[in-house]
C-alpha cells in the first residue's frame, strides 16, 4: 500500500511534476552533491558501496555509523518535520 504523498502524487500529474522539478534542482545544488559525495566516500572506504545493507548516517558529533535505512530515513519525521524535541 502506497503512502499518504505517494498516493497524491500518482492521483495529481501537475503536483508530481512540480515536485520532480523541485527535487531536481534541489539535489543537483553543490550542498546536496558534496553532501552524497562524503557518504559515498565512506561506503567505498568501508567496503558496502553498491551491495546494499545499511545506510552510512551521520552522527551529531560529526562522524559516522551504519544504521538501517528506516532509522536513519525517518529520523526526522514527515516532511522533515522532528518528532521529539
Amino acid at each position: 500500500m502506497p503512502s499518504k504523498s505517494a498516493a497524491y502524487y500518482k492521483k495529481n500529474p501537475k503536483a508530481r511534476a512540480k515536485k520532480k522539478a523541485y527535487d531536481k534542482a534541489y539535489h543537483s545544488t553543490p550542498a546536496r552533491k558534496s553532501y552524497r559525495a562524503e557518504l559515498a566516500r565512506e561506503r567505498r572506504k568501508r567496503g558496502v558501496m553498491g551491495k546494499g545493507g545499511k545506510d552510512v548516517s551521520h552522527k551529531k558529533g560529526g562522524g559516522f555509523t551504519m544504521e538501517s535505512k528506516s532509522k536513519n530515513r525517518a529520523r526526522q519525521g514527515a516532511g522533515g518535520r522532528r518528532k521529539k524535541k
